[in-house]
């Protein structure tokens, strides 16, 4: 395995750097809103109210601009600027742009009139009547939401496709800070509809971030046509198609589940979103950034047909992502209730809300891998314009998530544990069996995808993450009945200290060669 970045590499690591910053900061300030939400509501018939409303406007959002959009617009896009065709990149961006719109825009006026049939019949049907009308009420409120987000997002693909990965990447720390207002300002005299409100202006904070950014692009025109006629817009539909149908796929799954868990004891909805969004703080930082990074340089290889160089820049994102996500899984199921505890238990959020968050963190956290390759091997499909391939995987896998949901769920109440837990552990092991089938499908496109060094960086990591996983087991055991955020603080000092000391020690190539990059720059070499 050569110790030396290529340039499409180096491009990689220095994007996913940047996205890797901005990401971390992200959810730090999501932490700082998800501490005040619970801090807030706990886990009570409120906030179980705004979770059920917000995963609609999710679904539509993602199945008309969501991740299916960037996947088909970044390589279309991508095609035009290799050849210096500015002109047509920028009729491109527009047309979509309004399509996205125009779309986004009907259908959640559509959605608003009727929100009382779709929570009574879709989002929330075990929902008492009173719970019901709240939903529907915080439901018409965040139908304001996926039209801005639907532009914004766009915006995100144009930005990527130009190589600008900044500003981008700050978008979700303005949604954030909008919900953090919302929390502070105007929950304390309108309760949880105040939280809606903060969702609305965070929504416009994250399209209003990228515009200055999008304004300093050369060659940059607005074109107000839809551009039906248009081969790449066609292109893009088609791209499209597939995806959605995956993502749609995903979307319904969270639906089941959300109706599966109002039908659990109270606060399992809420435990199930709150663990989620713990588990994806790691997988976005460690594979959304990679992948958000990677895409625009595997679409960049494809349009000048060098698939080796691609093969080679796959095994380098994926080996990568396995020196971040396998101690990332460890450290994270071992300090979970620690964390938890640390972060959210104050207020409404008592020891009762921490042992349900922490046992449905368990089991999402064992997908963690799985999730953060699959994200990876997605966007390498993406970028040989082969949308289809993993949408087939991702229905098959979520196909068996809905039915592992039920299964598990079920199995759990006769063992005597919680239920919610066996949704969680439903999406794991769907996930991790998408994963295998994608590496194996990929690897047969691009004949091969340097298998032998992935595992070898594999089982390097993983005897780092062992030796990491015991110190933290002797951490937690000595400092038993120390305060929850010493605990969880000291413990992840303690386990990456030993994680890369040990991966030094035994010759891990990726943390060597992330040393070399860092010193490399420190020293403004090239």
């Amino acid at each position: 395995m050569t110790n030396v970045l290529t340039t499409d590499n180096r491009q990689i690591a220095r994007a996913a750097g940047t996205v890797m910053a901005a990401f971390v900061l992200s959810n730090l300030i999501g932490l700082v809103r998800q501490i005040l939400v619970s801090n807030a509501f706990g886990t009570s018939t409120s906030i179980d109210a705004y979770n059920a409303a917000s995963t609609y406007p999710d679904l539509i959002f993602s199945l008309i601009a969501g991740g299916a959009l960037a996947s088909a617009f970044i390589p279309t896009i991508t095609n035009f600027l290799a050849k210096g065709d500015r002109r047509n990149a920028w009729f491109l961006s527009s047309a979509i742009a309004n399509l996205v719109f125009l779309s986004l825009s009907f259908v959640s006026l559509i959605s608003a009139i009727y929100a009382p049939w779709i929570v009574a019949n879709i989002l929330a049907p075990k929902f008492s009547p009173e719970q019901q009308a709240l939903t529907s009420q915080l439901l018409r409120i965040l139908l304001i939401a996926p039209a801005i987000f639907g532009v914004s997002g766009l915006l995100m693909g144009i930005l990527n496709a130009h190589q600008v990965f900044l500003w981008p990447a700050l978008a979700p720390t303005m949604y954030w800070l909008g919900m953090i207002f919302g929390v502070l300002f105007l929950s304390p005299f309108m309760g949880i509809y105040g939280l809606a409100w903060g969702a609305i202006m965070g929504s416009i904070l994250h399209l209003g971030i990228q515009v200055p950014a999008l304004l300093r692009l050369p060659g940059r025109r607005y074109y107000a046509s839809l551009g039906i006629h248009f081969p790449a817009v066609r292109e893009v539909g088609r791209l499209m198609v597939p995806r959605l149908l995956g993502i749609g796929a995903v979307q319904l799954n969270f639906v089941v589940n959300t109706i599966i868990a109002t039908g659990q004891p109270v606060g399992s909805l809420t435990a199930i979103k709150y663990a989620w969004a713990i588990m994806t703080m790691p997988q976005v930082v460690i594979a959304q950034a990679i992948a958000i990074a990677a895409l625009p340089t595997f679409s960049a290889q494809v349009a000048r047909g060098e698939y080796g160089e691609m093969r080679n820049s796959l095994s380098a994102t994926l080996r990568g992502v396995l020196l971040l996500s396998i101690p990332a899984t460890f450290g994270l199921i071992i300090l979970r209730a620690p964390i938890i505890s640390a972060l959210f238990e104050r207020g409404e959020f008592d020891a009762h809300s921490t042992e349900l968050v922490a046992w449905a963190l368990l089991w999402y956290t064992t997908g963690l891998i799985g999730q953060s390759v699959v994200e990876i091997v997605s966007r390498a499909f993406d970028a040989i314009h082969n949308t289809l391939t993993p949408v087939l995987v991702s229905v098959g896998a979520m196909s068996l998530n809905i039915v592992f949901s039920l299964v598990f769920s079920n199995l759990f109440i006769r063992i005597g544990w919680q239920p919610h837990g066996g949704l969680a552990l439903a999406n794991s092991l769907a996930t991790t069996l998408e994963m295998f089938a994608l590496l194996a499908l990929m690897s047969r496109r691009l004949k091969g995808i340097n298998a032998g060094n992935i595992l070898q960086a594999g089982w390097q990591t993983l005897a780092s993450t062992l030796v990491m996983a015991l110190g933290i087991y002797l951490w937690l055991s000595a400092t038993r009945n120390q305060p929850a955020w010493l605990i969880a603080l000291g413990g992840i000092l303690i386990g990456a200290l030993l994680f890369v000391g040990i991966a030094l020690l035994i010759g891990n190539q990726e943390i060597r060669s992330i040393g070399r990059e860092l010193s490399r720059r420190a020293f403004g070499k090239r």
